[in-house]
């Protein structure tokens, strides 16, 4: 089946729309400009840019023979006409293009299928092929021609997650070499790559992954004069945590090929892909990039090529690694620390998690707040120090570790907007941006205060009436708060309901004044968010929404409508039933039509850790869950900050045209960027 990229809908194979949408099946938007492109292109045949769905392919043999070049003419020889028909692989016309390989017997080459349906094609020659007494294995990187066409794994993976009883690997036809990346991704581990799709064909398992071959390499960044002994600290303290995470599957090896460390844009530590720990006395990945070689005694127990099993010494001699090559001196208690995990006089993760956050503390790092580990229902994001150990069932969450980095703003950006819709002939929606940054940088300092009030207002009231209310709503807060907003510190929950009542009063005088009565009656819905920093607070009345979006949690309604339907939910009633009333989208509060007594706005303070995008919006935009449906594709790339935010808001205005239209529409998008706090 085909999920639709817009709302997941299910559709059939042959369908070339989607069924409930409407959207393509067969076409994508390049990120770039805009150019409907075919899925199964890799370019953009426009300008050019990359759009296509790039996968890294892990191939594997179960048996050892020699690899080598060879030219088309001798493995034609040596490969029958039924060999090449039960293969979609062909054969190659050059030389170069060659990579003579036991898999299949037969050759990987670039532009040939890895499977015999055509779906992945490959893009290069495979890597070097890495070889042990047990297998031998290549990486290469493969085009999905058919990226909305859902694989076996994700479909077990959706079952496992609604709670449905897949069969084990084997029985399902994947190979046990998935079966590492299958067991961790119901963590939502930014540091273990996803896994797309995996088969197994006669001795032959391929595995497909994310391909983060062009993620920042771990080295490189330490090698950086400007990365700070503060993120070294950081980025060590994360290997820890990633141990832990790896031991559960006998994974522990892929932090000991330095070439396979790498760096998401938020400076967390990733791996490249898995490496399960083998028994076998050949090292499984190449010795150029090996800290820790593997070997077996005749026990089948697996050792490090120093003669130690893989305990935290072979983490320890990757951080002394990393400290030679690049040629950076070790700082402060590290020395130390590297010194007694050689010796033994450290044994746990648990006690190299503990000596460095020690070290955290000799360097100021602020020690606050308590993480628990993720759940796959409720996924959170861990930022730098903040990520502890697995749930073990013998420790109480409430036990664990407590190391958490203050983070600071590294960036404030936004855009607004509004627009009458297709249907109005008039605009009752007002907004309203406010923002003060102070920038300081030198070489080796970079300080931002910022600080930033932003306002979306839904005038209800009829002409004269509506965009009345809203622009005075708009006005009244960014009055109050330009009089009240201490400089460098957030306003209290105090502060901001007397800014929303404040305008509320304001409405509710002039209605008085005018002598308006019943539906004549003018008011408005608010909601605002405050920035200070990274902490950040929003209050609403109605049902205009703020929204949050990042990397890791994807996108969140944070507000809470206040409609006829949400309070019956909150009192218990179920949601079909709740939304059956004919009255449920009745607002039970609004600025305006009486006094503050009728109002109580809810109000909520919370961090910025991740960078993050928040979307205000009028239910313009918002109505039938458009956002939800719709708009992830048009967020998700404006969390980066190369992408125009004043062009991803006509984006969202033009979105809410093309499926809702019936009312006015405003957004305000505001970009927050972070990152780990190296000054405190």
């Amino acid at each position: 089946m085909l999920i639709c990229p817009q709302c997941t809908f299910e559709n059939p194979d042959t369908n070339k729309f989607c069924q409930n949408c409407g959207a393509s099946l067969t076409h994508k938007v390049c990120p770039e400009c805009s150019t409907d492109v075919p899925v199964n292109a890799q370019l953009c045949h426009n300008c050019g840019a990359e759009c296509g769905t790039v996968w890294q392919a892990i191939i594997t043999q179960d048996e050892t023979r020699d690899w080598e070049l060879g030219s088309g003419e001798e493995i034609a020889e040596k490969t029958t006409e039924q060999e090449n028909q039960e293969n979609s692989l062909p054969l190659a016309s050059t030389p170069e293009e060659t990579l003579k390989s036991p898999i299949l017997a037969t050759q990987l080459t670039a532009g040939s299928y890895l499977d015999q349906e055509q779906r992945y094609q490959l893009l290069e020659l495979p890597s070097a092929p890495r070889e042990n007494v047990a297998k031998i294995e290549v990486c290469v990187r493969v085009l999905d021609c058919q990226p909305y066409q859902i694989s076996p794994v994700e479909a077990i993976l959706a079952n496992q997650q609604q709670g449905l009883v897949v069969p084990s690997v084997e029985a399902g036809g994947i190979p046990s070499l998935a079966r590492a990346y299958i067991d961790l991704q119901s963590l939502i581990h930014p540091g273990i790559p996803p896994i797309h799709d995996a088969w197994q064909q006669d001795d032959m398992q391929v595995v497909l992954i994310e391909d983060r071959s062009h993620w920042q390499s771990l080295l490189d960044l330490w090698r950086d004069e400007t990365t700070s002994s503060l993120q070294i600290l950081h980025w060590l303290y994360q290997m820890t945590q990633l141990w832990a995470v790896l031991e559960t599957v006998n994974c522990r090896q892929s932090l000991l090929d330095l070439a396979n460390l790498r760096v998401d844009e938020d400076q967390t530590l990733a791996l490249q892909r898995l490496y399960v720990e083998p028994l076998n006395k050949q090292p499984a990945i190449p010795a150029d990039n090996l800290v820790n070689a593997s070997s077996a005694d005749e026990e089948g127990e697996t050792f490090t090529g120093f003669g130690q099993p893989f305990t935290i010494q072979a983490l320890g001699q990757v951080w002394q690694e990393l400290f030679r090559q690049s040629q950076r001196t070790q700082f402060g208690s590290v020395v130390q620390t590297l010194e007694d995990v050689e010796l033994g006089k450290i044994q746990t993760v648990e006690q190299l998690r503990s000596r460095l956050t020690q070290i955290a503390a000799e360097l100021e790092t602020p020690i606050t707040a308590t993480f628990h580990p993720m759940e796959e229902k409720d996924p959170v994001t861990p930022t730098i120090l903040q990520l502890d150990e697995l749930e073990d069932s013998a420790v109480k969450p409430d036990d664990m570790p407590t190391v958490v980095l203050s983070m600071q703003l590294s960036s404030l950006e936004d855009a607004g907007r509004t627009d009458v819709g297709r249907q109005r002939n008039h605009n009752e929606d007002c907004f309203g941006i406010e923002t003060k940054i102070e920038k300081l940088e030198l070489p080796k300092k970079r300080v931002l205060q910022a600080r930033g009030l932003y306002i979306l207002c839904d005038g209800m009231g009829g002409h004269a009436g509506g965009e009345i209310a809203s622009e005075l709503a708009v006005s009244t807060v960014r009055q109050y708060f330009q009089e009240h907003w201490i400089t460098n510190q957030m306003p209290t929950s105090d502060n901001i309901r007397e800014a929303v009542y404040l305008a509320n009063q304001a409405i509710y005088e002039t209605n008085q004044q005018d002598a308006r009565s019943g539906i004549g009656r003018m008011g408005t819905t608010l909601v605002m968010l405050l920035i200070q920093g990274t902490q950040a607070a929003v209050a609403h009345v109605g049902d205009s929404r703020l929204y949050c979006l990042t990397r890791k949690r994807g996108l969140v309604q944070i507000t809470v409508d206040h409609e006829v339907g949400q309070r019956e939910i909150s009192r218990g009633v179920e949601a079909n039933i709740a939304y059956a009333r004919p009255d449920a989208y009745q607002l039970t509060q609004a600025l305006g039509p009486r006094d503050q007594n009728s109002i109580n706005p809810d109000v909520e303070f919370f961090e910025i850790n991740e960078d993050s995008l928040f979307i205000l919006v009028s239910d313009g935009l918002s109505d039938n869950d458009l956002l939800e449906i719709h708009g992830q594709n048009h967020l998700i790339p404006l969390l980066s900050s190369g992408a125009n935010l004043e062009q991803g808001v006509m984006e969202l205005i033009d979105l809410a045209n093309q499926y809702n239209g019936h009312d006015n529409i405003t957004a305000v998008l505001i970009r927050a960027k972070v990152r780990p706090n190296m000054d405190s």
